[in-house]
């Protein structure tokens, strides 16, 4: 796919205070993502930027906070979207047949908000077309949604290192890799995360990806960005998930550790001058449009 890009979109929301006191340019060498969060790395010679997706659109009251993870159950991802709304919107998305499959099976699970909806997984596998990547990392597969939207975009010599811990549903991921005939492209990882990324730096990997995925244990979120920070090459993208946590994030009320650990991942990022950040809503009305 062409890098040629084009985007309709809403106007963005005023920057705060707080960003425009930013506003001064640094050079870093990798960007990070959080909307998610998603990190650019940037070419040496330019030492461009960091981009970060997050959903902005949150609520400050914990009963809001409920609402959303219950939407998220239903698999309306994006805060604060109603069921006809995204059902217009699961509509518009170019879902592979193998996909819809997995999606499905994956409604009937326990644990089955955790699954990235149909709009997040064509945006990560555009973002893998777009760079160009060949060499991708997940963290945290669960069924495999997104790792398998992330393999059919990957060319036929591309790899994904897949992580997870969860033997159960890395056997449904491998049933479906299978189905869609990417299983060659997918290295799976039954350890802990970071374990299996220390392994990879181990083996002499670092600087060796080009794009990385992440959606596991919250209170993992600084180790897992220090460690593809290293194995990530500049000029790479890594997507960090759930950064707003179904709102909880702005709620003073809500002091549980995995919502302190994402707080204290997003002022780490915020304040990192390795990368450069751009956080936006993925609720923001986009079309973004590949021209092939």
């Amino acid at each position: 796919m062409s890098p040629r890009l084009a985007a309709a979109a809403l106007p963005l929301p005023p920057p705060t205070a707080a960003a425009a006191a930013r506003g001064v340019a640094v050079p870093r060498p990798r960007t990070v993502l959080p909307w998610a969060s998603v990190a650019f790395s940037s070419p040496s010679s330019c030492r461009g930027a960091l981009a970060c997706l997050v959903r902005l659109r949150c609520s400050c009251h914990s009963a809001a906070a409920g609402a959303a993870v219950e939407e998220a159950r239903r698999g309306r991802k994006q805060l604060g979207m109603t069921p006809p709304l995204y059902d217009y919107l699961l509509s518009n998305v170019r879902e592979h047949p193998v996909l819809r499959e997995l999606r499905e099976e994956t409604a009937a699970m326990r644990g089955s908000q955790m699954q990235v909806s149909p709009a997040q997984a064509q945006l990560l596998a555009m973002l893998v077309q777009i760079q160009g990547a060949q060499r991708c990392i997940e963290v945290g597969v669960f069924t495999g949604y997104s790792s398998l939207a992330v393999a059919l975009a990957l060319p036929e010599s591309g790899r994904l290192v897949a992580c997870e811990r969860d033997e159960r549903c890395l056997e449904v991921a491998k049933k479906y890799y299978q189905r869609a005939g990417v299983a060659h492209k997918i290295d799976v990882k039954h350890a802990l995360a970071a374990d299996s990324l220390r392994s990879l730096l181990n083996c002499g990997e670092a600087s060796s990806y080009d794009f990385a995925f992440v959606d596991a244990d919250k209170r993992m979120y600084e180790e897992y960005f220090e460690l593809l920070l290293k194995l990530v090459r500049v000029g790479g993208l890594i997507v960090m998930d759930n950064v707003l946590w179904y709102g909880r994030v702005a709620d003073p009320l809500v002091d549980d550790q995995k919502t302190i650990s994402i707080r204290n991942f997003n002022k780490k990022v915020l304040e990192d001058m390795r990368v450069d950040i751009s956080m936006v809503s993925f609720s923001l009305q986009l079309c973004l449009l590949g021209m092939g």
